[in-house]
């Protein structure tokens, strides 16, 4: 019988699949042959939705019995830009100076890959009380409709049941193990038009510059939302456009737009921070008129409370790696903003330096080690008592 598979063979072999969203590349039916060959039933699922590209999914699972382990991630990858730039192609995986270059690498191929030679080590040794399953999906990335919160919808639907999920993004910062992912911040994106009246700068008296509403409107949006909470950082409100659409050094523009950012802790909802948002627009422009929209969101913030499944994972990083992690919310979203409403969810994975930058990369050696803590949380899980 075969040894299966390292970390890094997984890992080289995922990012040599270019699976920028929403293209699957080959990448799932790579990890589904793996799986399937290790006893695990695996399904591709595909999903659609109008206006949206459509896009594959994976699920498998070990094993029929309670306690369902559950290792969550995404394939897909962001575009690698000017391919020249990079030090080795991005999509030929090399090997240099210890680390593995290319796109995906360390977001989040080498997560899935650590993932899949983790459960494939441990059910290799033999029968447990309990089953392992895999939720991975092209589109975490991308739009994020026809990805992991379908396919939690379409397992749980069919009667799957989830117990706790580890996903893999890449949350470490300075050295693999040093941060735990418990929850994350929500995101809306806000656009607002300052209406004017065009007309000849040297005749301001009969035009409206909005550009003059500019201060004060800037003002009152980047004012503090909140002082943060015991496991979030404050909220923050970023202008990230302003924009009035004019060439000419001789023209009052007819409007000023802008374009902002809010990525808010758990004292908001996205319904909560958009009044808050429109109460202040309104005050600033002071009669002025104005139009203020926001985009659709899935963002909301959620936290995983503190207790006996933070721990485990926290005990599994320092048995292996000798790093005490800290419990952290900061960064972007991830898709474990979809799978909390099914169970608790943390999320830890490799040293997230070079994500979605050129030359992407880890460290070999951080992969086999996260390896090795996934595999140490499913013995401390699949042992008696130790579940949280």
């Amino acid at each position: 019988m075969s040894l299966p598979p390292s970390a890094l063979d997984v890992a080289r072999a995922l990012v040599g699949f270019p699976s920028v969203t929403p293209d699957d590349a080959g990448a799932l039916p790579y990890v589904q042959r793996l799986l399937g060959e290790a006893g695990f039933a695996v399904e591709l699922v595909s999903f659609a939705e109008s206006g949206t590209p459509t896009i594959a999914n994976l699920w498998a699972r070990f094993g029929g019995d309670a306690p369902n382990f559950v290792f969550a991630g995404h394939t897909d990858v962001v575009p690698p830009g000017d391919s020249s730039r990079w030090r080795f192609p991005p999509f030929s995986p090399t090997l240099a100076d210890g680390q593995l270059w290319g796109r995906g690498a360390a977001d989040m191929k080498g997560g899935v890959a650590a993932a899949v030679a983790a459960a494939l080590r441990f059910v290799a040794r033999g029968a447990f009380k309990g089953s392992i399953s895999f939720l991975l999906t092209g589109d975490e990335e991308g739009p994020a409709i026809n990805g992991t919160v379908k396919l939690i919808d379409w397992a749980l639907a069919r009667g799957e049941r989830f117990d706790h999920c580890l996903l893999g993004e890449p949350t470490s910062h300075a050295a693999l193990g040093d941060a735990i992912k418990h929850g994350r911040r929500g995101s809306l994106t806000g656009r607002l038009t300052l209406a004017g009246k065009q007309g000849h700068v040297a005749y301001p008296h009969l035009a409206d510059n909005p550009i003059r509403a500019l201060a004060p409107m800037l003002e009152a949006l980047q004012a503090p939302l909140d002082s943060g909470t015991a496991d979030f950082e404050p909220s923050n409100l970023e202008v990230v456009s302003v924009d009035v659409g004019n060439p000419a050094a001789n023209v009052i523009p007819a409007e000023a737009r802008l374009v902002f950012n809010v990525r808010f802790n758990d004292r908001w909802t996205p319904a909560t921070l958009a009044a808050e948002i429109e109460r202040r627009v309104a005050a600033a422009a002071k009669g002025k008129s104005y139009n203020l929209a926001f985009d659709p969101t899935n963002a909301v913030a959620f936290l995983t409370a503190r207790g006996p499944f933070t721990d485990l994972v926290a005990r599994a990083i320092e048995e292996t790696t000798g790093v005490r992690p800290k419990l952290s919310t900061s960064g972007g979203t991830s898709d474990a903003r979809f799978i909390k409403a099914a169970c608790p969810v943390v999320e830890i994975g490799l040293v997230g330096a070079t994500m979605h930058a050129v030359d992407e990369r880890v460290a070999v050696d951080d992969l086999e080690t996260l390896s090795r803590v996934y595999e140490r949380a499913l013995e401390l899980y699949f042992a008696p008592d130790d579940r949280g």
